[in-house]
């Protein structure tokens, strides 16, 4: 246990801030699994609110600081990838 003042404040502030991200990393892995569910499933349609809503996640993490702004390119590159696939898959 930390002694200092200000230390006992950084322990206070970690727990907070690891309690909010967490929140947030669920959020983003849950608008991907929802995505991937959506190619399954082939509806061009679904596909793409679903991945409008998985690439807002992501961006949104990197805004907060919970994905390094390379990550979230590699990852929304990645997403859109899938999608042409697919719609390549369906021409």
């Amino acid at each position: 246990m930390a002694n200092i003042k200000s230390a006992r404040k950084r322990m206070r502030q970690t727990v907070k801030r690891t309690a909010r991200n967490r929140v947030r990393k669920e959020r983003l892995k849950k608008a991907v699994k929802a995505y991937r569910a959506a190619l399954n499933t082939g509806d061009a349609a679904v596909v793409g609110e679903e991945l409008k809503k998985a690439t807002r996640a992501v961006d949104k993490a990197g805004v907060k600081g919970i994905l390094h702004k390379n990550t979230v390119n590699r990852r929304k590159s990645r997403l859109a990838r899938m999608a042409n696939r697919l719609a390549a898959a369906g021409k």
